[in-house]
């Protein structure tokens, strides 16, 4: 979110109403499977795949999009193993605070 300076991004808590709302496409017992981002359009993108969308969103993040959309298997299990150690990663001073970035138009 610190990447975001154009204020293009709106974290939403997975849990709460708006959270649950925006999610409804994605079954329950898999909102907290892995990161989700809603479009403008409304379309929900998830796991590895946020990665892309993300990179195009943020400053100079366009090399990394282009190397995410080139890669995607490898963008998923990376995200897969980023996912798996976030205990970790959060420990690190990392953490992740359970959110859901909506992209704004």
């Amino acid at each position: 979110m610190r990447l975001d300076r154009n204020e293009r991004l709106r974290p939403v808590a997975i849990q709460s109403e708006e959270g649950r709302r925006l999610l409804t496409e994605v079954p329950p017992e898999r909102h907290l499977d892995s990161a989700h981002l809603v479009t403008p359009g409304g379309s929900i993108v998830s796991g590895g795949a946020v990665a892309e969308y993300l990179a195009r969103l943020l400053p100079g993040g366009d090399p990394f999009a282009r190397a995410f959309a080139r890669f995607p298997s490898q963008t998923e299990a990376t995200y897969r193993w980023v996912a798996r150690h976030r205990m970790t990663f959060g420990r690190l001073g990392l953490r992740s605070r359970g959110e859901i970035p909506t992209a704004r138009g």
